[in-house]
């Protein structure tokens, strides 16, 4: 059984049952329609053409619900409307830009973030309502075709190779052993990192097998370089059995230390990657131990491996090339620049070496003739 560590079934069951007569805080209207569109989503029904069928996770269900509802209530407040779908698409347009811009803000007063994500919920509510509308063959336009759906990186904490093992020498022994899991691995946190168990350590410690049902994308088994002495003495002082759980942590506590300890040691600046020092989480390791790794992989494909990645895009997302340098030196120059030209001078000089071979064995054997012909004239002569 995977563990969820943010507990997305339960929650969103817990959600539907009590709204199951209607959504609080919003208009009957719009909960009708939140209440059908989540349904129809369970089901994977009505999906867009254009994407992925099937039923969707209670991760997405979560998120669609919240978003939908939060579509519901601004729209209400922004523009009167009692309904989502009444929106025309200059006020879509508009009520986006006026987020990203910082005018349209949160109830605490702080800017959106994640807009991006806003949009793209936005965008499948809107394919969905055109389907169901469809079927009852009544056409409705798209009014999402100019939404601006631009990822904007968020910013994290990055971390030096040095900086870690700083980090690693004056945390807790038990947070040192995750800390340094963590920054090998590169593994997902907490998701796939609460999921591994013991059994899942082979070859004395040096590998883990990350397990397919556990995985966002695919099953991997990759090496521990760095970490390996650390997770024996660590299962060993622990007296962990085959099938515990390696690091059944709470992932909120291990932020809060991670917090705390960051900027007891580092203190409140703001590392390369946009985020301060204290602001530190699990979350980050990842991005951390693919800077660390990017220099050390001789394949790409290799690296995509490791850390569970389908597409070569990912690589740049999670490190930004941070910490990488220039290592282009003169001899590697040789392979565009001048390695046909050895190239042709080593098998020139071959050539020469092969022909006075021949040369030197013919005169032996002219030699051998004559000494023989020598011979015989001696015999002769007695």
């Amino acid at each position: 059984m995977k563990i969820d560590p943010y507990k997305h079934k339960e929650k969103y069951l817990a959600w539907k049952e009590k709204n199951k007569e209607g959504v609080q805080d919003i208009t009957k209207e719009n909960s009708e329609l939140a209440l059908r569109y989540l349904n129809d989503m369970e089901k994977g029904i009505n999906i867009s053409s254009a994407s992925t069928k099937g039923a969707r996770s209670y991760i997405r269900l979560n998120s669609l619900r919240e978003k939908v509802i939060f579509f519901s209530k601004r729209f209400k407040e922004v523009f009167g409307l009692k309904r989502v779908v009444d929106i025309e698409e200059e006020q879509l347009i508009s009520f986006f830009a006026d987020m990203k811009n910082g005018i349209i803000k949160r109830k605490d007063g702080r800017a959106y973030k994640s807009i991006d994500t806003h949009g793209k919920i936005f965008k499948a509510f809107w394919h969905w309502w055109q389907k169901v509308n469809k079927k009852s063959g009544i056409e409705i336009p798209d009014i999402t075709v100019d939404l601006d759906t631009r990822a904007e990186k968020p910013d994290w904490v990055y971390l030096t190779e040095s900086e870690v093992k700083k980090l690693c020498d004056n945390a807790k022994p038990e947070y040192k052993t995750l800390i340094m899991f963590l920054f090998d691995t590169g593994i997902r946190a907490p998701t796939e990192l609460i999921n591994i168990k013991v059994s899942d350590l082979h070859n004395d410690f040096k590998e883990v097998n990350i397990r397919d049902e556990i995985s966002k994308t695919f099953g991997r088994r990759i090496k521990l370089m760095l970490c390996s002495n650390l997770i024996k003495d660590y299962i060993k002082e622990n007296q962990l059995k085959h099938n515990d759980y390696l690091f059944p942590v709470d992932y909120s506590k291990v932020n809060e230390y991670l917090k705390r300890i960051s900027k007891r040691i580092f203190g409140e600046g703001v590392t390369p990657a946009g985020q301060k020092y204290s602001d530190l989480t699990m979350y980050d390791f990842r991005h951390i131990s693919c800077c660390y790794w990017l220099p050390r992989y001789k394949s790409e494909s290799a690296l995509k491996y490791r850390f569970g990645w389908k597409k070569s895009d990912r690589i740049h997302y999670y490190s930004e090339l941070l910490g990488m340098s220039d290592t282009i030196s003169e001899d590697d120059m040789l392979i565009d620049v001048t390695k046909t030209e050895i190239e042709k001078k080593l098998e020139k000089s071959e050539r020469e070496k092969e022909l006075m071979q021949e040369r030197l064995k013919t005169m032996e054997i002219q030699l051998a003739n004559i000494m023989e012909l020598t011979n015989r004239l001696g015999m002769v002569a007695k």
